[in-house]
């Protein structure tokens, strides 16, 4: 009775997460449109794996570079240590093979850190979607800070629509969300993904109440299975995280 209850005073927040689904689903149909029309990135590459779908270990790298020359370099180039970081993203992508075919820049996915003392929240993060040129990190990162500022400050006075589908959440079987997933993962920009931790303090370092030497992080995933990751086209991801306790 209480869930039922419960349900009947979510109706109409429900159906209004229903409309801004409908109003998503047709934006996104028409910017796929959009970018088809302008011959901006190939298609997902086709599976050339035969036999089981066996699920795979995604390999990460880690580099380890002193904060202070870190910091030098990136004033140096005219940008900021996270300034720096994507900069680094997108030259890697572009060795991977990820520059869009239309101007020959990088989608780079930007995950900043938006949590504060004390807040409770799951995950509180801005995501900017900038497009970088690989040739030019190496000289000149100024283009590159003005243009993360600028989507951060965008993202943050815009509404996220995907949050007013937060009631949905209960009503959504495991399929959609799976299929929303390999969408999100078939952009034909083939966006890399870069995460700033930025200073993690001194407690990530000696959890055994020693400082560790080295410390690293890296995102994880469960179950990739060989064709899905073939499909994508490989998993790119960058994680830059610092402390001036570890050495």
């Amino acid at each position: 009775l209480q869930d039922a209850g419960q349900t009947v005073q979510a109706a109409p927040e429900i159906a209004r997460a229903l409309a801004a689904g409908a109003k998503m689903a047709r934006k996104q149909a028409r910017e796929r449109a959009r970018r088809h029309d302008t011959a901006g990135s190939p298609a997902p590459r086709p599976v050339t794996h035969v036999g089981d779908d066996a699920h795979v270990v995604v390999p990460g790298i880690t580099i380890g570079i002193d904060l202070d020359e870190w910091d030098a370099r990136a004033q140096a180039l005219g940008g900021m240590s996270n300034t720096l970081a994507a900069g680094l993203t997108a030259k890697l992508a572009e060795r991977l093979g990820r520059r869009r075919d239309r101007d020959g820049a990088v989608t780079v996915q930007v995950v900043m850190s938006d949590r504060t003392e004390g807040d409770p929240r799951a995950i509180a993060v801005s995501i900017a979607r900038v497009s970088i040129d690989p040739t030019r990190v190496t000289t000149d990162l100024r283009d590159v800070r003005a243009d993360i500022k600028q989507a951060l400050k965008t993202q943050r006075e815009t509404p996220d629509e995907a949050l007013q589908l937060a009631s949905l959440i209960p009503f959504t079987p495991k399929r959609t969300w799976k299929r929303g997933v390999d969408a999100a993962f078939a952009d034909p920009d083939r966006p890399v993904v870069y995460s700033n931790l930025g200073d993690v303090g001194s407690l990530v370092g000696c959890l055994d109440g020693t400082h560790c030497d080295y410390a690293f992080a890296r995102g994880t995933r469960q179950n990739v299975a060989r064709q899905w990751l073939e499909r994508i086209g490989g998993d790119r991801k960058s994680t830059r995280l610092n402390s001036s306790h570890i050495t």
